[in-house]
């Protein structure tokens, strides 16, 4: 989107012009750090311009990484930067990917700087992602930026594969269960109660009952199917306002066994995050401020922000982060000394590999516990309908004999 602004400089100058932004915010934001101090700020139209970026389809993670490890690579070799973005947009294989390439390598020929240019893309290109590479333009250092940032990404999206590569076989065993227990009950129930009304014999208690649970599921299972749907998308919509958002998160924190592996997984990648900025030279507020954005939790969000308050205030951060109850002692106490060493970024980093050791071993119980709980269950499940089935079966044959 397209804003126009009036504002003055350090110099006490009065100024106006426009900027591109995808918000209202995020053009106030880089007015400020441009040093402008924003007198109004609105929007020149519907902004058709700025569409396209709410269609725009985005990079997967692997392919960001691997973006920027070699741009890293052609900067360090001494390619320039827009040559470099052209090579790898010839070579790319996603087309999404090399649309933004060539947009952004648009951009740099304009003369707008490059970390401006990756702000237009929040799907591929976050905020933390953005302001690092903004560093490393000022620096100089943008080579070791980039390889920094592929290294945090790196291992964060490792840690997000781990999981969802775990939770693959218990789900698919559902998914199996439910099936074979339907077409039981579609396919082979209705043809023995058949035989066995015509035999004219009694269903067994444990048939009855599971006729039972079908009847009532053919007459209303519309209903309690849509019941079920209108209770998720409420709780859905509640779960999107501040306070609905809040609550999910407290919730994640505080399930049994799960609420401290997601803790600690949260606060690893929080570790991971001050570590990469505090080594970008970012000021210790605006290292917050980033991570509490990319924490996804609003609890520890609220948590980040209190922190920098303290902070400002004049406190250590340290004992700022004492005062929170989201932070483990681990973390507090190696922040302290961290903080009294100058060796904030390496404390923070063996903090984050601890956690990640902890949170893989927590995970490696939990699937422990899930297959066996899930095995009982199905096993359960399968027992019920066996006996549903064959019980009739074998009283069918007893009705026959006599």
């Amino acid at each position: 989107m397209e804003f126009e602004y009036v504002g003055y400089t350090a110099e006490r100058r009065v100024t106006k012009g426009k900027i591109t932004a995808d918000s209202e915010k995020d053009a106030g934001e880089k007015l400020s750090r441009n040093g402008y101090e924003v007198l109004s700020l609105k929007a020149t139209g519907l902004a058709i311009t700025g569409m396209p970026a709410l269609f725009e389809k985005g990079a997967r993670q692997e392919e960001i990484i691997l973006f920027s490890r070699q741009l890293a690579l052609l900067l360090e070799s001494g390619v320039g930067i827009v040559q470099s973005l052209e090579l790898l947009k010839a070579q790319t294989t996603n087309k999404a990917l090399a649309k933004m390439l060539d947009t952004i390598v648009a951009d740099l020929r304009a003369g707008n700087p490059f970390s401006a240019s990756l702000e237009k893309h929040p799907k591929a290109f976050n905020k933390m992602y953005c302001r690092i590479v903004a560093v490393g333009e000022q620096t100089g250092q943008l080579e070791g930026v980039l390889r920094n940032l592929a290294s945090y990404d790196e291992q964060s999206s490792a840690a997000a594969r781990k999981i969802k590569q775990a939770m693959t076989y218990p789900i698919t065993v559902l998914v199996l269960a439910v099936v074979v227990g339907f077409l039981a009950v579609t396919f082979i129930l209705p043809p023995i109660m058949d035989m066995f009304k015509t035999l004219g014999g009694q269903l067994p208690l444990i048939t009855r009952i599971l006729i039972a649970v079908v009847m009532f599921m053919g007459s209303y299972g519309v209903y309690v199917v849509l019941a079920v749907v209108i209770a998720c998308a409420l709780i859905y919509m509640y779960s999107k306002t501040p306070a609905g958002t809040l609550q999910k998160d407290w919730i994640v924190l505080k399930l049994p066994v799960l609420g401290r592996l997601n803790q600690i997984n949260t606060l690893s990648r929080i570790c991971r995050s001050i570590t990469i900025l505090f080594r970008s030279g970012l000021p210790l507020p605006d290292i917050l401020t980033l991570t509490a954005e990319s924490s996804g939790n609003r609890v520890i969000y609220n948590a980040l922000m209190q922190v920098e308050q303290d902070i400002i205030r004049g406190e250590g951060l340290a004992v700022a982060m004492r005062k929170q109850p989201v932070f483990l002692p681990l973390m507090v106490e190696m922040t302290r000394v961290g903080e009294e060493t100058g060796n904030l970024d390496n404390t923070l980093n063996i903090v984050a590999d601890s956690f990640e050791i902890e949170a893989a071993d927590k995970l490696t119980r939990v699937l422990g516990m899930i297959e066996p709980a899930m095995t009982i269950i199905i096993g359960l499940a399968v027992g019920f309908l066996a006996l549903s089935i064959f019980v009739p079966i074998y009283s069918s044959l007893s009705l026959v004999g006599g």
